[in-house]
Parts: structure tokens; sequence; C-alpha cells
């Protein structure tokens, strides 16, 4: 959304700047590491620290700093009031009790994906009880490449050629996995496939012997809102399985949604 710069905190900017710095791969920053990684001098990434932990987002024992729980207010809040995951949330519980599988709901922001939704009564292991597979970090909330995800491609696929060429402009695709696709010709080659196809199939590309599949979720007016996905372990279900008996069910659910997103 636009702002007029009168309008624009850069204070406040600087501050969620600083708070996004931390993630899975870096839980704990000083000073220097946070102001690296946020684009700030490390004297204005300390003051920031300090304030943040002074309103107890963070905690720190002096030198290091870490998020508190205090944080999980804005996610509690999002999941309590957002329309989208309330709205998907019985399907996805549905597909996983009919497919003894895991599904997920994610939605695009910037180059990552992140999960609004998941099917409920998962355990985070490798392999449940009932033959369920969860992939390392499809939790609430995780954040995932786009580009080594089948949910990336799809709501990728979703943007005009216009706004893809915008999104791979000096873009380096990552490798999660010997098995990434990294090329950008390639990788826009398979985006344009996916267009076709309306669905996408990504094989140990994010994570080893995991699979994934994904399709759109469009709202009535035809417009991507979020993808829907599952995952299985290659030892558990093969590519072809996948497709052959679990993309009509998760068509089915797409079409089903439309009227509720």
């Amino acid at each position: 959304m636009p702002i007029a710069k009168p309008d624009f905190i850069e204070s406040l900017a600087k501050g969620l700047a600083v708070l996004e710095s931390f993630d899975t791969e870096r839980q704990r920053l000083n000073a220097t590491l946070a102001a690296a990684r946020a684009g700030l001098t490390r004297a204005a990434a300390r003051r920031h620290l300090l304030t943040l932990a002074h309103l107890g987002y963070l905690e720190t024992d002096g030198s290091y700093f870490w998020l508190s729980s205090k944080v999980l207010r804005f996610s509690g809040s999002y999941l309590a009031s957002a329309r989208l995951p309330r709205a998907l949330q019985p399907t996805l519980n549905r597909l996983a009790v009919q497919a003894q599988a895991s599904f997920s709901a994610v939605v695009l922001d910037a180059d990552e994906v992140v999960i609004v939704a998941r099917s409920g009564n998962d355990r985070q292991t490798s392999e449940s009880s009932t033959g369920r597979v969860i992939a390392y970090g499809l939790h609430m909330g995780a954040r995932l490449p786009a580009h080594a995800t089948s949910t990336g491609r799809v709501l990728l696929a979703a943007k005009t050629e216009a706004e893809f060429a915008q999104w791979m402009q000096g873009r380096n695709l990552l490798r999660m996995t010997p098995l990434t696709l990294t090329d950008p010709e390639a990788f826009t080659q398979l985006i344009q496939k996916i267009r076709q196809d309306d669905f996408c199939v990504a094989s140990q590309e994010h994570e080893l012997d995991i699979h994934a599949l994904a399709v759109p979720l469009r709202n009535s007016q035809g417009v991507t809102v979020a993808a829907l996905n599952v995952v299985a372990s290659q030892t558990r279900l093969s590519v072809a399985t996948m497709q052959r008996d679990l993309l009509p069910l998760m068509f089915e659910a797409a079409r089903e949604l439309r009227p509720l997103l």
C-alpha cells in the first residue's frame, strides 16, 4: 500500500526490521549481528534491541537478545481474527482424515511463503503412527523459500508475467538440497508450466525425502489468495501416487472453498 512520506514513521520501520531479523537460522543476536541483518548502524540496532527488551518483546543476557513469548500476541491476534485461516481449517482437517496426510494453507510474502493454517492433530515427527509425514519446520507461521516449495511456485505462477519478471530480477535462487532448481531460465519455464497445469509438485527440493503437491486457492473473483498443499515422504507415497490419489481431492476442495474466500 503506497504511503505519503510525511505519514511514514521511519523509527517504527527500523524497530520492526530489527524484530524481523530474528529467525530459525539466527535465534540469538547481538547488536552487531542485528545491525547487519536489519541494515542499520550498530548504535541504532542496539537502541532498538534495548527498547524491544524493555517492552518485553525480547529477552537478553546483556550481550545477546532473543525473542520472548510476548511476540506471540501478534500471531495469536491474527489467527483469532483473520478470516482466511478460519475459513480453511475445517477443510484442512477433513482432507487430513481422508488422505491420512498433512495439509497446509500458505500465503506469499515477498520471497517467502508463510503457513497460515494446518490440518489438526499433527505431531512434529518425521512420520506419525498414522503414517502422516510432517516435514521439518512445517508449523504455523513457518516461513519457507518460495522458489523451492510447491506452494511458493503455485503462488508465483499466479502473478502476471510482468510481475513475475520483476520478482525474478536480480534474484539468486538458493540451493536448499542437491535437487533444488536454481537456474533462472529453467525456473521461469517451470512457472509457465505450472500456470498451464494449475498445480505444482516439488520433489525433494526444499527437504530430502519429501514430496510436496500444491494447488492454488482462488476467491469468487478468480484471484489466487493462498495455496493448498500436502506433503509426504517418498517412502510412503510416490509423486505419481500423490497426483493420482490426492490431486483430485485438492482440486475439489479448492472449488468448494472458492465462495468462502
